[in-house]
């Protein structure tokens, strides 16, 4: 079929299901059956395949893929909870911590390991008071999860420990970054860490994460071209671009991502600045009709005129900057491609409205369905209900096999391959789930009686769980009021020490003058106070008891001063 008539057949498809608004019982029976397919895929990972990575659906067996960590297990625990499995929960979170293991010599993929793995991890610890399990004093700044997190993160250390600060692509869990390792990485490889990395500095006070973070970000900054675009890959000695291709699909797509989700998360303007000149770049040289190309980085001339199932993330990400009209049109153009296919090829040609040799599978991948859901919060559109509906029967009808889900190797034929990523349970499932139920606590709403939000932070006077949830690349949710309680508490704790040393010190030289003895070391602080507040011990000061609130985001979407 030709694009245009493609477009055609789009529009009175969108028409037809516009008209169609889905009531509260038919939205509760879609997540049904969504549950209903996580456990399929679930039970068969954990009656076939664990401890290895990854499920095998054809054959009912298991493969390690990244680094041996019974991956799908972490990717699939927040999942658990997002569909109201508490138990489930609580026994998969103490299985882990008996039986993960970081120290082993494993060489492992520095980006995949930070979005699953510690994202995961991270995700699990912030929702494990939701999950009722119990909390070590002080959580959600302290914990089992949130200590297997910094483990696994402080293994990926050693890939930053260069002249630029951009990361190694692998690193040995065991032995740090091989003599051996190659430079050349892809520019998601090196953007893809702010949102892990800083929680875990803002919720264990170590700031060697986050400065990691931003000095790779500021790197890749500082070697975009005089267009302002950045290309695929990149030798991170040399600095040097080795693919210069340019687009916001594979290799590049989660960087974008996460200058946008890292503005919000953290109040970061620097962030959301960086991202607002690459997006006029990105809008100026590789847009066309509401398709994004790929162009050559310094001259933009068009070098691949496709479409990767990975791009079908940025219409989620211009509702979040609230560009809904331009995000529609882009979805309504990706969604055309899905119903061409019954899902979204890793490549598609534009021109020829036709998958791309040797480009033909769909492994299950989210983004257009995580698309449908931020286009569904920020709109009400029951149009995008109706495609994630299809979405749903779809891949029902394609990739369910006896034992779990299998990705599709050939969209043309519906072939499968003998492989379930672990990212179809993590992101897929939930990103359905959340699409159809739209008062889930995840989405950011509630009021205070309603249970929607949490204490936590020193002495419980921290809200939790009132900012929003910001979900990393990997649709692991990380709650911004969390950071703000751990950093808020770490804050007032160093403020308090300098003050009751500034005492110290002016007792001191009052001493000295007066010729009366000197009172106790500088680090005898608690006496001293106890002296000047006739207390024993100080005050702590206490995290704000007001909820966390987002400045630059209102209702999911992100909004500056100049807007």
């Amino acid at each position: 079929m030709r694009a245009p008539a493609c477009a055609a057949l789009l529009l009175w498809l969108l028409s037809t299901a516009a008209c169609r608004q889905f009531t509260e019982e038919e939205m509760g029976a879609i997540r049904q059956r969504i549950k209903s397919m996580f456990y399929h895929a679930y039970n068969s990972y954990l009656d076939n395949a664990f401890p290895y990575d990854e499920l095998r659906p054809l054959t009912c067996d298991g493969q390690d893929t990244w680094g041996s960590f019974s991956l799908t297990l972490i990717d699939a625990l927040d999942t658990l909870l997002v569909l109201g499995n508490r138990t489930e929960f609580q026994r998969v979170a103490s299985l882990l911590q008996d039986t993960v293991d970081f120290d082993i010599d494993v060489n492992a993929s520095v980006f995949e390991t930070n979005i699953r793995v510690v994202g995961g991890l991270l995700s699990a610890h912030l929702l494990a008071g939701r999950a009722g399990m119990e909390l070590e004093p002080g959580w959600p700044c302290s914990g089992p999860l949130l200590r297997m997190a910094e483990d696994a993160a402080r293994k990926l250390l050693p890939a930053f420990q260069t002249a630029s600060g951009m990361p190694y692509g692998t690193v040995n869990l065991l032995h740090g970054v091989s003599p051996s390792e190659t430079p050349v990485t892809c520019t998601a490889g090196v953007g893809t860490f702010i949102l892990e990395f800083a929680t875990l500095s803002r919720l264990t006070g170590d700031g060697s994460f986050e400065d990691a973070a931003r000095r790779a970000l500021r790197a890749l900054w500082k070697s975009r071209s005089d267009i302002g675009l950045v290309g695929n890959h990149i030798d991170v000695l040399s600095r040097k671009w080795v693919a210069q291709d340019a687009g916001i699909g594979a290799g590049v797509d989660s960087y974008f991502e996460y200058l946008v989700k890292g503005a919000v998360m953290l109040q970061d303007e620097e962030l959301l600045d960086m991202f607002q000149e690459f997006d006029r770049a990105i809008q100026n040289y590789t847009r066309f009709d509401d398709w994004y190309l790929w162009v050559q980085m310094h001259k933009g001339t068009v070098s691949m005129p496709i479409f990767q199932s990975l791009e079908a993330f940025w219409p989620g990400l211009q509702s979040l900057l609230g560009n809904l009209d331009s995000a529609a049109r882009t979805f309504q153009n990706y969604y055309s491609v899905w119903r061409q296919f019954g899902g979204l090829p890793e490549f598609y040609s534009i021109p020829q409205g036709y998958t791309v040799d040797k480009r033909e599978g769909y492994p299950l991948r989210p983004e257009l369905i995580e698309s449908a859901m931020y286009l569904f919060r920020a709109s009400g559109d029951h149009t995008y209900l109706q495609l994630g509906l299809d979405a749903l029967e779809s891949i029902e009808r394609i990739a369910k096999t006896p034992c779990g889900y299998a990705s599709v190797k050939d969209l043309r034929d519906h072939q499968l391959d003998n492989r379930m990523e672990s990212f179809f349970l993590a992101e897929t499932i939930k990103y359905l789930y959340l699409l159809f139920d739209p008062s889930h606590f995840l989405h950011g709403g509630g009021v205070e009686w309603d249970g929607s939000w949490e204490e936590g932070g020193e002495a419980g006077q921290c809200v939790l769980g009132a900012g929003g949830f910001i979900f990393n690349t990997e649709a692991h949710p990380l709650d911004p009021a969390a950071l703000y309680c751990c950093s808020r508490h770490s804050q007032d704790q160093q403020e308090l020490r300098d003050i009751l040393l500034s005492l110290s010190q002016a007792e001191g030289k009052s001493g000295q003058q007066s010729g009366r003895a000197e009172g106790p070391p500088p680090d005898q602080l608690d006496s001293i106070a106890a002296r000047s507040g006739d207390r024993k011990t100080p005050p702590l000061l206490s995290c704000p008891v007001q909820p966390f609130s987002a400045r630059l985001s209102i209702l999911g979407q992100v909004f500056t001063d100049k807007a």
